[in-house]
């Protein structure tokens, strides 16, 4: 008798929250989950993140499986929490540990000053993201052209910085002192730039060392998996038991509850009139499972985005 236990009939929907390891980059992340979906004998499923996390980074990085995918771009979309070090008396050239030191200074600021300082940066600010990071300058990503030796203009950006706090202190054997801070951000934000302004704006340079990415949209590190759990699936353990469901993406929506009539409507992408709830975007249902994203105005609600998942009315 083959131990090899049956595909389910349609791809598995839902979340992974890895833990991703330092080194690891989000695209190999998601090839890992391929590797293990397919390993583990279950049907070919689409998979993508929901945000991209540097290698040099750990954390959070919320893995979407099959109707999950549809709610990447609302990962991208929200703000995130990380706790960062950062070093002073050295800038280097990525703004990490990485690159190479192209500024020193030798005034290591107080606590006090850092504590100070880092409140200036909380609200809507301009950015200029590092010259090593991935977006596009006149069609090529602005790391490659660093690499090449390129002298980069990268235009500044919006971004929103919802609160910035402090987390520890400490002294390098050497000497270097560096200050571990805690920070909500909008989209867009690079924790490199904000650790590389903080420290200009106390008067010296820096860079970070450590990043830790703990939350990302409704997702938090309580909810993630290791690296090595994450390979059980390769060895048979239950996908159930280590994933979240659809919905654990829309925590932050509130539920449109549908009877059966409505929900086939909406399967269909045909429009609901005379709905009571306020204006907004919903998570319209039929039980308990999703049906589809609804964004109802003025009391009529259309279809954002449907979920084709099973036990849904046909």
């Amino acid at each position: 008798m083959s131990s090899l236990k049956p595909a389910p009939p349609i791809p598995f929907s839902g979340w992974i929250i890895l833990d991703k390891p330092r080194g690891l980059g989000s695209t190999q992340a998601v090839a890992a989950v391929k590797r293990n979906l397919r390993e583990g004998g279950y049907a070919k499923t689409k998979v993508g993140h929901g945000g991209t996390l540097d290698p040099l980074a750990e954390g959070v990085l919320p893995i979407a499986l099959g109707e999950a995918t549809k709610l990447a771009g609302r990962m991208l979309d929200a703000s995130k929490i990380y706790e960062f070090t950062i070093k002073f008396g050295e800038e280097t050239s990525t703004l990490d540990t990485e690159g190479e030191v192209v500024e020193r200074s030798n005034h290591i600021p107080d606590y006090a000053d850092v504590e100070q300082v880092m409140h200036s940066f909380e609200g809507e600010i301009e950015q200029v993201p590092p010259a090593y990071s991935a977006i596009k300058i006149d069609g090529k990503r602005a790391y490659a052209r660093a690499r090449a030796g390129e002298e980069l203009e990268i235009p500044r950006r919006r971004v929103t910085i919802h609160e910035v706090t402090y987390v520890a202190e400490g002294e390098e054997p050497d000497g270097a002192r560096w200050a571990m801070l805690r920070a909500h951000v909008s989209k867009g934000t690079y924790i490199r730039s904000l650790a590389r302004d903080i420290a200009r704006e106390l008067g010296t340079v820096g860079h970070v060392t450590y990043l830790r990415r703990t939350k990302a949209g409704p997702f938090t590190e309580n909810q993630s998996i290791s690296l090595d759990k994450l390979n059980e699936i390769a060895s048979g353990a239950p996908l159930q038991d280590l994933t979240l469901p659809l919905e654990a993406g829309l925590d932050d929506i509130p539920a449109l509850n549908l009877d059966l009539e409505s929900a086939q409507a909406v399967r269909q992408g045909r429009v609901l009139s005379g709905m009571p709830q306020p204006s907004g975007l919903y998570c319209a249902t039929l039980d308990t499972v999703p049906v589809a994203l609804m964004e109802i105005e003025d009391g009529t609600a259309k279809v954002v985005r449907g979920f084709n998942l099973p036990d849904v009315a046909k």
